[in-house]
């Protein structure tokens, strides 16, 4: 995958190069013979692994941990925050409100809304002004408030609909001094992570992505999005999703 869109010797920076899809990011952005650099950002340090790669680690729950990521990545033409939380040690997607935990919720909305939040206010203004520039954050379907059919997954749910939120937000105001931009949410369908492991029994094996072919289909969204599209939620396949 080549963004065409993007001018030649581009640099990109993926927020959550440790996961399976913010890895197969780094990688097919670190394949694109048009691409100079690739910042991959994880929580751990990690050695570097392509010549094209430049690893640096942040916290997303750490302010002083994304200043010193921006400071390091500087103006970039393509940044996609590849991280999030469905569940881990101590959240779980509810499954009704008598399991509504206020931490569980703040720990939601903090990685899911208010960290990709940061690193926008961190990158957007020091994006290239002259040129087009590309900014996604992975959002979900389940994020869309009048596709809502079934309940459940309260702080999920509410975090990815905060995060669609500012993502139009953050777009519009980016407009008014990079014309060029374009700033979007972005579903990638159900892949195979261990996001999605728990909730793939239900999932039909043509609608489980690989990692790879996720991140093609998302590279290859962003590359086709004109300007008039920021501030939207477009999923894997191109189609504008109702926040």
């Amino acid at each position: 995958m080549s963004l065409a869109s993007l001018d030649d010797g581009y640099t990109a920076a993926v927020f959550g190069a440790s996961g399976g899809l913010g890895r197969a990011f780094v990688e097919q952005l670190a394949a694109d013979p048009r691409c100079a650099r690739v910042h991959a950002g994880r929580r751990s340090s990690h050695a570097q692994g392509h010549p094209k790669v430049v690893p640096f680690s942040f916290d997303l729950t750490n302010p002083a941990s994304l200043e010193a990521a921006a400071e390091a990545i500087g103006a970039t033409d393509l940044v996609i925050i590849a991280t999030g939380v469905l569940h881990d040690e101590t959240l779980a997607p509810e499954k009704s409100m008598r399991a509504l935990n206020p931490a569980q919720m703040n720990l939601a909305f903090a990685i899911n809304a208010a960290g990709p939040a940061q690193i926008a206010r961190l990158l957007l203004p020091a994006m290239p002004r002259d040129r087009r520039t590309l900014f996604a954050a992975l959002s979900a379907r389940v994020g869309s408030i009048s596709d809502n059919r079934l309940g459940g997954w309260h702080s999920y749910r509410a975090s990815k609909a905060a995060l669609n939120m500012l993502i139009r937000c953050l777009a519009i105001e980016q407009a008014r001094s990079h014309p060029q931009a374009v700033c979007v949410a972005l579903h990638p369908g159900t892949v195979d992570t261990g996001l999605s492991k728990p909730f793939q029994a239900g999932v039909k094996p043509d609608q489980l992505f690989a990692p790879a072919k996720a991140a093609g289909h998302l590279l290859a969204v962003l590359d086709a999005l004109a300007p008039s599209q920021s501030g939207r939620l477009f999923a894997w396949d191109g189609k504008e999703l109702t926040p």
